[in-house]
């Protein structure tokens, strides 16, 4: 009696899941996964930039529902995803249709169009928005002034609303955490009737650079984890300390020494504990004839990680070190 109750359980999801294909045609595929899940794509008025973040109780929701182009605009793809809407959607907004035209164009020939849910931005701030009627409830979306919010599957149907609220108030913080600060609303609103596990955030500029690794300005995601949110705020202040270090980097290059050291600082003061960042602090303090401050902040280093000392003897070679003979060896006796 126990073994036919477990294999109809176990063959239950496949039952259903054949329910769905045979009904809605291609609803789901190994390609297309089933991403429920809630969203936000925006464009920062200020700048042109323009972004899609994401949370779902789904592994590595960002390579599924996350799309945006650099001076072109963003797609999130979601419910039932059909990920060529990605590609698809911002090749139409490429050639010059609107956000409203792209997402028309894209139903138009969607035999599943009412199990999905679809947004487009474009890069002067239009925005369109799908939801299916055959999404899985609660699901809804809401518009507003250069942004777009969306979400199927949820707890409560107060995901959209806190969403669009929280962006509209966090007017004043960078764009980056202005978007994820929709995020974090929708999780307090009860978020995925599921719970939690990926989270994903894409920033593109509002116009192409010199090169196409200049065009993403953010790239952030996090495929499993218990607390998706928190760990994608981490890494998102983890990416605003290292823009520190490489601005600190650059006035290097430039033999800025006092404007590397302002660098440095701004991104120890971000994540303390980080030695690498406490490193070049160093580095750039000995630079500067600074040689005891330089050591007090190296020795704590050289002790966590000796491997640090054997860097530093590396770097006079290459003109990143300008200390005197004596002083180096100083240094490396810590």
């Amino acid at each position: 009696m126990m073994l036919p109750q477990l294999l109809r359980r176990a063959l239950l999801p496949l039952a259903l899941l054949g329910f769905v294909r045979t009904s809605t045609a291609q609803v789901y595929t190994q390609t297309d996964p089933l991403a429920h899940t809630f969203s936000i794509v925006a464009r920062d008025p200020q700048t042109g930039d323009m972004a899609v973040a994401v949370q779902s109780h789904w592994f590595s929701v960002g390579t599924s529902v996350s799309w945006a182009e650099a001076g072109v605009g963003a797609v999130a793809t979601q419910s039932f995803t059909n990920k060529s809407f990605g590609p698809r959607g911002l090749a139409l907004l490429k050639s010059g249709k609107s956000a409203q035209e792209t997402l028309d164009e894209l139903l138009r020939t969607d035999e599943s169009r009412e199990v999905r849910q679809v947004a487009v931005i474009d890069n002067q701030g239009r925005v369109a928005t799908h939801t299916g009627a055959k999404c899985i409830d609660m699901a809804g979306h809401q518009q507003g002034p250069q942004f777009s919010v969306q979400a199927n599957m949820m707890l409560t149907n107060k995901v959209p609303a806190a969403m669009a609220r929280a962006y509209e108030q966090n007017a004043k913080l960078p764009f980056a955490e202005r978007v994820v600060s929709a995020l974090d609303a929708a999780q307090a609103a009860g978020g995925d009737v599921r719970g939690r596990q990926s989270a994903a955030l894409l920033v593109v500029r509002g116009k192409p650079g010199a090169g196409i690794w200049e065009d993403r300005a953010i790239d952030l995601r996090v495929d499993d984890a218990a607390d998706p949110l928190k760990e994608l705020s981490r890494l998102l202040r983890l990416h605003r300390a290292y823009e520190h270090m490489n601005a600190g980097d650059l006035a290097v290059e430039k033999n800025d020494v006092p404007g590397a050291i302002r660098e440095y600082e701004a991104a120890e003061k971000l994540f303390p504990q980080n030695l690498e960042m406490k490193y070049w602090h160093a580095i750039s303090l000995a630079n500067k004839q600074q040689v005891p401050q330089a050591m007090k902040l190296l020795q704590p280093i050289f002790k966590q990680d000796p491997n640090w000392r054997t860097l530093t003897e590396r770097l006079p070679k290459v003109g990143l070190l300008t200390v005197s003979a004596a002083e180096l060896k100083q240094i490396l006796s810590l």
